[in-house]
């Protein structure tokens, strides 16, 4: 370093401000490393979601068969014709 610049740099600190700005020497600027700042953002999403339901009935239907059962019947009449004897004989 250039000790005039080191002077010119020590009288800048003093409480002269006139002195401070301006530069007696300038010197390249001094590249420091990078620092990184993370700024974490969230961020909601709505995302609507159809569902269809369908609803399927199913009916059963159980037949039960019975039987019941139904008699039937016939009936035949005669007739017959009896004769006494008789005297007089028809």
């Amino acid at each position: 370093m250039n000790p005039r610049c080191y002077e010119q740099d020590m009288k800048a600190t003093e409480p002269n401000m006139q002195e401070a700005m301006n530069p007696g020497c300038p010197c390249p600027p001094v590249y420091e490393c990078p620092c990184e700042r993370v700024c974490e953002r969230y961020i909601m999403h709505e995302v609507p979601h159809v569902i269809p339901i369908h609803t399927k009935i199913v009916n059963h239907h159980i037949i039960r068969h019975t039987y019941t059962p139904c008699f039937t019947m016939s009936e035949c009449d005669t007739c017959e014709h009896v004769y006494d004897p008789c005297c007089k004989n028809f």
